[in-house]
């Protein structure tokens, strides 16, 4: 993995030293289109990968704005999926770092695909596994609807920017900037539970990881009885009239037979 870059930096500053393995390293853009095959693409703009927060595990992408803005692509996307499908199998989270511009034009329907797997793992990972996404930079295009889909957002403070639209995108429009800020989505919009510096956030981040969750024991019970279930869910706990009205149906269907014999 390369750590000279913010991408890399950012996931040696949040796990455990050493205990990052990068997965798909090798992995670069499979596009021939709009001479994309002369560009470079190292790790697809994405470095995934899973390591140990304080002995937890956790799966974690993160997005290297050096390589084509971040921009999603097919063969980003689906490095980021992979790390869905382990963390879902071994009940652990998922970490995105963000910094992405959004679509990459050039992959055209590939890419729009691509974000469709992205959004298909997201939700149905939602109350499964926690999913937390930190945007460092930019959030752009299709690539906002990620933080909306996760349990926990956060954003840098002063750099990070989280819009659908880029701005000027319409001529003559008027656009203020501060609508895409930290402070705007966390304190107007709702979608950030909380902006900072990166340091802060990474550490809100592992805290969220270690923190402790009570352990819920079953009760094996042989049978429920109406008393025990106080209502429950489906029930208007209201027995006698239920039961009244439902004579009243079967009444009402006699005389309705009757009549017809008639």
């Amino acid at each position: 993995m390369a750590t000279e870059n913010a991408a890399g930096n950012r996931i040696e500053q949040l796990l455990d030293a050493g205990s990052f393995v990068e997965i798909g390293g090798a992995v670069t853009a499979r596009t021939t289109d709009f001479n994309m095959q002369e560009k470079k693409t190292p790790a697809d703009g994405v470095i995934t990968g899973y390591g140990v927060i304080d002995g937890n595990l956790v799966y974690v992408y993160s997005q290297d704005a050096s390589v084509l803005k971040g921009s999603i692509g097919e063969m980003h996307a689906r490095k980021i999926a992979n790390i869905y499908d382990m963390a879902m199998k071994m009940g652990a989270p998922v970490i995105g770092l963000v910094d992405c511009a959004g679509l990459r034009l050039q992959e055209a329907t590939d890419a729009l695909e691509a974000f469709g797997t992205l959004y298909l793992k997201q939700s149905l990972a939602s109350g499964v596994i926690p999913q937390i996404t930190a945007i460092f930079g930019t959030c752009g295009g299709g690539m906002a609807v990620v933080p909306a889909l996760t349990d926990f957002t956060f954003m840098e403070a002063n750099d990070a920017k989280l819009f659908v639209n880029a701005p000027h995108t319409l001529a003559d429009a008027s656009y203020d900037e501060s609508l895409a800020s930290a402070a705007y989505q966390n304190e107007v919009v709702g979608l950030v539970d909380g902006i900072g510096t990166q340091e802060e956030i990474l550490e809100k981040i592992a805290q969220l990881v270690v923190m402790p969750y009570p352990k819920m024991e079953p009760v094996i019970v042989e049978e429920l009885s109406g008393e025990d279930r106080g209502g429950g869910f489906g029930s208007t706990d209201k027995k006698e009239e239920n039961e009244n009205a439902e004579q009243g149906r079967e009444s009402g269907a006699t005389e309705g037979d009757n009549q017809s014999v008639q």
